[in-house]
């Protein structure tokens, strides 16, 4: 697929996300006020953070869609890795939000607070929350494998710890509703779960978008590859300082491979070409490839 046609895709499902994240959060905020319910009103919250990451998702991904130029010969890759870091940042505050609003609400309430019941129309809120995000979550992920791109995989997964966040308050107000004001205290206990949940799925979008930040190697697994492409190039004789990182949806690739001392530079120059055609055969086009020759002196 062409850079444009994946940017313009990446932003159709953002957008189509973004439209039903801003429904679901009118929809919720109205059933927590009406419902008296703190739970739901923090889950209309959760839902508007969604909206705030779709956002950003367009934004960064359009910029990370351009060409290189004079001021980025890498291209604009890793706009989207800061798009997706931006999005475990926003996943790391709203689970950290609930789970100090949570925590908050138990112990007021073992100080003798009376915690409010909480209407139906707040769990039909939740549950109806539950259908569209997990819903989303697939749709969303599903075109973010195909598309190779972090940025929508990670807004998958806030789409899921949205869900993750309905269940929960879906729970607490059921036994909020049903078992007597005793289990109210039950809404915050879900809460405190979720927000675990959302914790940890943020840490695993963070912790790829920091290694890649940081020029991290490629795993060990994609590297082996790479070892197997340039040792079985014919002409190759010994290869050294084999150096890889991500840059977005590309990788690439550095090495320095020795090759006999008498060959013309004319065939070492088509060894090298051999090497990188491969590699971007492999790995995309997009892949940046630099193939450095040394002399080698053959006993």
């Amino acid at each position: 697929m062409k850079n444009d046609s994946r940017v313009k895709r990446i932003k159709t499902v953002t957008l189509q996300g973004s439209f039903i994240n801003f429904l679901l959060t009118v929809a919720k905020i109205i059933a927590g006020i009406v419902g008296h319910s703190t739970a739901m009103i923090a889950d209309g919250i959760h839902s508007l953070s969604d909206f705030v990451t779709d956002v950003i998702v367009v934004v960064f991904v359009n910029i990370s869609g351009k060409e290189k130029d004079k001021d980025h010969h890498y291209g604009h890759g890793k706009f989207e890795t800061f798009a997706t870091m931006l999005i475990s940042f926003a996943l790391f505050l709203v689970g950290g939000g609930i789970l100090y609003t949570g925590a908050g609400k138990i112990i007021d309430s073992l100080k003798g607070e009376i915690i409010e019941k909480p209407g139906y129309i707040a769990l039909y809120a939740a549950l109806i929350s539950i259908v569209f995000k997990e819903g989303l979550y697939w749709y969303t992920k599903i075109a973010g494998q195909k598309l190779n791109s972090q940025a929508l995989v990670a807004n998958a997964w806030h789409h899921r710890s949205d869900a993750f966040s309905s269940i929960g308050t879906a729970l607490g107000i059921s036994g909020a509703i049903l078992l007597g004001e005793t289990w109210r205290i039950l809404d915050p206990i879900a809460g405190i779960v979720v927000s675990f949940f959302i914790l940890k799925v943020a840490w695993n979008i963070a912790k790829p978008s920091i290694n890649e930040l940081l020029d991290s190697s490629l795993p060990e697994a994609t590297e082996k590859e790479l070892e197997e492409i340039i040792s079985g190039t014919k002409g190759v004789e010994f290869f050294h300082n084999l150096r890889t990182r991500k840059i977005g949806e590309s990788i690439s690739v550095e090495v320095h491979i020795k090759v006999d001392k008498n060959m013309t530079v004319e065939l070492s120059h088509q060894i090298a070409s051999e090497i990188e055609h491969t590699i971007r055969g492999k790995f995309g086009e997009l892949t940046h490839v630099i193939v450095h020759v040394e002399p080698y002196k053959i006993d």
